[in-house]
């Protein structure tokens, strides 16, 4: 027990392994019916393996209270309203992130610290969508739903639109796309959908009459869908009778290989789209490429292909786009009044080679983009991760807030990485408004490719304050956590961004990420950010 604390403190789940056995052993050695049987019994021993249980039962109480992991403070309750990005109503949740800004915010104060927990099941609604015989392996319910008015909008793994009373949970309409997916999908999702209302002022008259109020949803077979928010049919004045083809000019057209799983963004004029493409599957990749399209008739008005010459060429029937560009398949975010939207970028399939990689497929890998809405035209970019060797690419929306910073208001876009940094940078041109300086990362890559010499470690960070040691390992009891140790030291490590190799490498942060597509919340009042990290690694071989 003694050698336990010396090596991880009172950290409960890490001691636990180290003694579990002995204590359960030294429990069973001071039962009568068998230290009485030993060839010489000893009162003295069992009082000294009773005092060494009841000291060890004590360490491990302890420990139990003692999270080594929390960071005592306090957060000011002062709030200084702030002035609103974009007008949403106090009761409403019309976008991913509640307003397309991703700040994840609510002003309302019925409920709050004192009676939370007070809250009781007020309904119950349950999709029937469950999962199917020629489903992929992974099918998950990532769902975050909209709330407009009295309706709320959710939308099922397999892309079953419903519209729900807000109050009582009973169902208004559903819309079924009839997804038809099959075991070669790389997944089966639907993280939300989009809301739009059309105007007289915005909007033809047609498109007015037929659809004023519109859901626009993604589907993973590579068709975005608009539904009237009203009663669930098809908005006849969009595209080809509501539906649009996103596998129109894509090099590869295998259905599930291009898969639409967030929410698009949605300005007056544009639908900006962008998704998902089947990772480490092939170099024969759909393209990444994010289009904006007329939010009104669903034509495409410009293209921006991360892996092209010209990311902004649009393409014809003889020129398609590029193949296995980068893709950005989490939320984006916007700022209307700048109109630009904020795209968090993928990289190139496979995910831990970068041998054959293009110039042009590196240069926004794993990156920020922001582009103007209107025109897809590059404002700027910045990249978190050079030559992305780990599948650490931009996992979340973005959150857009204004903040002080010496005195003046910034607006400011927050990066969150699956490296555990947040990225801060005036969202008007790119810069940095917390430092990120470039620090040197191990090298050694595998024959035929290389690594980057350095990489930006933000100074706003969560990422992991110290490497990992075979001290880390766990097991359930001390056998299998030797295990594990040995398996740690037979593997090369040298800490975050250890390149991959044939031996097998430790990655950690892991590519799950310490941020996923969840997302940061913003309390734009108190000027506070919120943050749910994680910690897992992976084998990279």
């Amino acid at each position: 027990m003694i050698w336990g604390v010396w090596e991880v403190g009172f950290d409960f789940w890490a001691l636990t392994p180290r003694s579990d056995i002995l204590v359960f052993f030294g429990i069973w050695l001071i039962l009568p019916f068998v230290w009485r049987r030993l060839p010489v019994p000893s009162a003295g021993a069992v009082g000294a393996l009773v005092v060494a249980l009841l000291i060890s039962g004590g360490m491990l109480t302890w420990a139990g209270f003692n999270d080594p992991q929390e960071v005592n403070g306090t957060l000011s309750a002062d709030a200084t309203p702030a002035a609103p990005i974009s007008n949403v109503a106090d009761g409403d949740w019309p976008a991913y992130g509640r307003n397309q800004e991703g700040q994840r915010f609510s002003p309302l104060k019925q409920i709050n610290a004192d009676n939370v927990k007070n809250l009781k099941e007020a309904w119950v609604f349950r999709t029937g969508d469950l999962k199917q015989p020629n489903d992929p392996g992974e099918i998950t319910n990532e769902v975050t739903p909209i709330k407009v008015g009295d309706t709320l909008f959710l939308c099922t793994a397999h892309q079953r639109l419903f519209a729900l009373d807000a109050a009582t949970g009973k169902e208004k309409w559903h819309f079924d796309p009839q997804l038809n997916a099959d075991p070669s999908f790389q997944h089966v999702t639907c993280r939300g959908v989009s809301y739009h209302e059309a105007k007289a002022d915005n909007a033809p008259a047609d498109v007015v009459a037929d659809c004023p109020r519109r859901i626009i949803l993604p589907v993973n077979d590579g068709r975005l869908f608009a539904v009237n928010a009203d009663n669930g049919k098809l908005c006849e004045t969009f595209a080809n009778k509501g539906i649009l083809n996103l596998q129109t000019n894509m090099p590869v057209t295998t259905p599930g290989m291009y898969e639409p799983t967030s929410p698009p963004i949605i300005t007056d004029k544009t639908i900006v789209i962008a998704g998902a493409v089947t990772d480490n599957f092939s170099t024969r990749e759909p393209s990444g490429v994010i289009r904006g399209f007329d939010v009104n008739t669903g034509k495409l008005l410009w293209a921006f292909d991360p892996g092209a010459k010209d990311p902004n060429a649009i393409p014809s029937d003889e020129h398609h786009f590029t193949l296995n560009s980068p893709n950005s398949w989490a939320p984006a975010a916007y700022d209307a009044k700048l109109d630009l939207v904020y795209l968090p970028m993928g990289v190139t399939t496979p995910d831990i080679w970068g041998g054959n990689r293009t110039p042009e497929q590196e240069r926004y890998a794993s990156s920020i983009v922001a582009l103007n809405a209107t025109t897809g035209k590059l404002a700027w970019s910045y990249q978190t991760v050079h030559h992305d060797l780990w599948d650490m690419d931009m996992p979340s929306q973005p959150t857009l807030a204004d903040i002080e910073v010496n005195g003046k208001t910034v607006p400011v876009v927050y990066a969150p990485a699956k490296t555990g940094n947040i990225f801060v940078l005036d969202r008007r041109n790119g810069e940095l408004v917390v430092p990120a300086p470039e620090k040197p990362v191990p090298q050694g890559a595998a024959k035929g490719d290389y690594v980057a010499k350095t990489q930006p470690f933000s100074d706003l960070s969560f990422r992991p304050k110290k490497d990992l040691t075979g001290a880390d390992m766990w097991g359930a009891t001390m056998f299998d956590q030797l295990v594990c140790r040995v398996i740690f030291h037979q593997m090369r490590y040298e800490g975050i961004f250890t390149p991959p190799s044939e031996q097998g490498t430790l990655v950690f942060p892991g590519n799950l990420g310490m941020f996923e597509w969840g997302g940061i919340s913003v309390d734009p009042n108190r000027q506070v950010a919120i943050a749910n990290p994680m910690a897992l690694p992976f084998v990279s071989k």
